[in-house]
């Protein structure tokens, strides 16, 4: 590794709810620095969820908590040969996988504005379905098919 590893800057609560999740998720869902855009589309699907404020974040984080993988796979190279070796996730990255499939999942759908796309992921991760759900247990499903190279992990 060269260098020193990056430090973590401590992000600060979104405007409207003081939440760190809701602003994470605004800034993904960024695109060229148009953040009063994203923070729009972002409210807007939180809206939607519930017209209860309180409820509709509530609602949101829940959403977020059914798309977090427990573990990932990751290549490890021993003796000539790689292997997809299962790891368990820190909180951080858990979180940072969630919130980057939801926004790919709405991004995919077509033909809607972007806060109808994300909303509608939004709640179906909230009933745990629809694509960012299937990509979580894909996820998983990998992690566990390759049980077998566990041992290497602790190398």
């Amino acid at each position: 590794m060269r260098g020193k590893p990056a430090k973590k800057r401590m992000l600060l609560g979104d405007p409207v709810f003081k939440s760190k999740i809701v602003n994470r998720m605004i800034n993904i869902v960024m695109q060229s620095g148009k953040k009063s855009i994203a923070e729009s589309v972002v409210y807007g699907a939180i809206d939607r969820l519930n017209e209860d404020r309180k409820e509709g974040l509530r609602m949101f984080e829940t959403a977020v908590k059914n798309v977090m993988p427990q573990q990932e796979v990751r290549s490890k190279r021993v003796g000539g040969a790689t292997y997809q070796v299962p790891m368990p996730l820190k909180h951080e990255r858990s979180e940072a996988l969630a919130l980057r499939w939801l926004i790919t999942a709405a991004r995919n759908k077509k033909g809607k504005p972007m806060e109808e796309k994300l909303y509608e992921e939004l709640n179906n991760a909230y009933q745990s379905m629809g694509d960012a759900i299937k990509k979580r247990d894909d996820t998983h499903r990998m992690a566990d098919a390759n049980r077998a190279f566990a041992h290497f992990a602790r190398r």
